[in-house]
């Protein structure tokens, strides 16, 4: 007879006494293992790729675009860009590269981002590797041990990533001069520069955090109207969230190899008028 006192029997998932004694790991006959190895392999990519870059410290201007990657420019190291991000805050001992200062905010907001979270659980950790499938870990402290528990630092990240995509955006505006910083010119690198900008701000505020800082502690929608429909706008977006993550991310890549292919000599940039 149950007394109230005995001790909870402790879940250990799909090896738990209680469930079918199916000795396979899973019943799944599908790819499923393609996703994660496909997220994994696109990510990696993605990090080989602007470490390299990061560590460079050469090609990420030509006049007038600057990479997404070195912006804004915070070393006194930095090539002079005429009304460009040169803020100079950092002194001439930083004999690093510049990039390795402001890139620690854009990084930090997509590695604690809700959807990157799940696409690098699954494919470098398998945690777990799919639906249906478990995981090869035998215990779990989720995000509440270092080194995941700084994943709850997320929306103080977004804070940050909110004035490097206003730089952003200022650099793209400066992308409609010419060579000579001229005003009134478009070339192809305007529209390259134009489609990051318009991915990085969707992106950005499709943000779980950016949904939840503009409606998440109201109340009564009814009394804040324009809070609430900022809200629903800013949730349309979030339905996109993991497209918007990937999308931003290539762009990224591609403004800044594009500023690459220029500052290295390989082709000049093709002017539209």
């Amino acid at each position: 007879m149950a007394t109230g006192t005995e001790r909870p029997q402790l879940n250990t998932g799909v090896h738990d006494t209680t469930r079918a004694a199916i000795t396979a790991r899973h019943l799944r006959t599908d790819r499923w293992w393609l996703a994660p190895a496909a997220t994994a392999a696109g990510l990696l990519a993605f990090v080989i790729y602007s470490t390299w870059r990061a560590f460079g410290n050469a090609h990420y201007y030509a006049a007038p675009y600057v990479s997404p990657f070195y912006s804004p420019c915070l070393a006194e190291n930095c090539e002079p860009m005429k009304g460009g991000p040169n803020l100079e805050i950092f002194g001439s001992w930083w004999g690093l590269s510049p990039a390795l200062i402001i890139l620690i905010f854009p990084l930090g907001f997509r590695m604690t981002c809700y959807y990157y979270r799940k696409a690098y659980y699954r494919g470098f950790w398998a945690s777990p590797p799919a639906c249906a499938v478990a995981e090869p870990h035998k215990k779990y402290s989720g995000e509440t041990r270092f080194p995941l528990i700084l994943q709850n630092i997320h929306r103080y990240f977004f804070y940050a990533a909110v004035p490097v995509a206003v730089i952003l955006t200022y650099d793209t505006v400066l992308a409609f001069r010419n060579s000579d910083y001229e005003w009134g010119h478009m070339g192809l690198g305007t529209i390259i520069m134009v489609v990051n900008i318009v991915l990085i701000w969707a992106y950005t505020l499709s943000c779980h955090s950016c949904r939840h800082v503009i409606g998440g502690k109201l109340k009564h929608f009814s009394k804040h109207p324009v809070r609430y429909r900022l809200w629903g706008w800013v949730g349309k977006l979030n339905h996109r969230h993991m497209q918007l993550a990937w999308a931003s991310l290539i762009s990224v890549a591609l403004a800044d190899f594009y500023v690459y292919l220029l500052a290295s000599g390989v082709f000049d940039d093709p002017r539209l008028f």
